[in-house]
């Protein structure tokens, strides 16, 4: 990794230990989209993120250099670098169709609830992520496809690569536009 390369996620295993650690009710995949949603809407990247998007005030806070912890500091790490190097926490290319495609939806769906609490009822989004935030919105609202063919799959990437885009534009027009109004004040 080069010295200016965003940090890397953790293992989805790592993650899922971290999470039966403390006892949350969630997947991998929904947690990292959870924090993110709230990371992209303008919430705080603290160590207590999982009560904060949970929002429940009684879960416990992640150690420090923990899976969970580490999962804060890379997502944050990514979304604030310009490079595009942002990740998302989903199963590798080995899982099935079903599986990825239940994973991509699950992080939508957690993306979708901690971005509303974070960013509000009416953030101040451009016409171009206003329709990325309803895509998102129908993506989580999709099933997994049990079956699918090669061209399943590599629609599957392409929706994997358009929630990573849309992640960066609300994340640019919710806090890197708001960063820059008030350098500009």
């Amino acid at each position: 990794m080069s010295q200016n390369a965003p940090p890397t996620l953790p293992e989805l295993s790592a993650v899922d230990a971290g999470i039966r650690q403390l006892a949350l009710a969630t997947s991998p995949s929904e947690l990292h989209g959870s924090l993110c949603g709230w990371l992209a809407g303008g919430g705080a990247s603290a160590r207590d993120w999982p009560a904060r998007v949970m929002v429940d005030a009684t879960l416990a806070t992640p150690a420090e250099g923990s899976a969970l912890d580490q999962l804060r500091l890379a997502s944050a790490a990514q979304l604030a670098d310009r490079s595009f190097e942002f990740a998302l926490l989903l199963p590798d290319a080995e899982a099935s169709l079903a599986v990825r495609s239940g994973a991509l939806f699950d992080w939508c769906r957690g993306f979708l609830g901690a971005f509303g609490m974070a960013a509000g009822a009416t953030p101040k989004l451009s016409d171009e992520a206003g329709e990325a935030l309803g895509d998102l919105a129908k993506l989580a609202a999709a099933q997994p496809q049990e079956e699918g063919d090669e061209e399943d799959e590599a629609a599957l990437v392409e929706i994997e690569e358009f929630v990573r885009v849309a992640t960066l534009l609300l994340h640019g027009d919710c806090v890197l536009a708001a960063e820059h109004r008030q350098r500009l004040n």
